[in-house]
């Protein structure tokens, strides 16, 4: 070491490694780091919901739009099961064949305008 870093203060003794407070600069903080860790594993615990979440919301939104559907068809075919025990009766076939203009065999067609 020269007389000139003498009188400055200078030593040849390794620099502190201190911070300006006082504390070890180059400690890893464990606790600081561990709770940074748990938080970013549980955002991406949270951000792994996120799908299920919207599909389970989607369902439950067409379900009530389905359950309207099937009950359309539900009375539909309560019409429709009306209609075929009412055609069922030889008379009410007779009758609907002559709603579409259609005769009996032996029978005169006449049209009145």
């Amino acid at each position: 070491m020269s007389a000139r870093a003498a009188r400055r203060g200078y030593s040849l003794r390794p620099a502190s490694r201190r911070g300006p407070r006082g504390r070890a600069r180059g400690r890893i903080h464990w606790d600081k780091l561990g709770r940074v860790v748990m938080v970013l594993a549980l955002f991406v615990i949270l951000v792994s919901y996120v799908n299920p979440v919207v599909g389970f919301i989607d369902a439950w939104r067409t379900s009530g739009e389905e359950r309207a559907r099937l009950e359309q068809l539900q009375n539909e075919h309560a019409r429709l099961r009306a209609r075929v025990l009412s055609l069922d009766d030889p008379g009410a076939a007779e009758q609907a064949a002559r709603k579409l203009g259609l005769v009996a065999e032996g029978e005169t067609s006449y049209v009145v305008k």
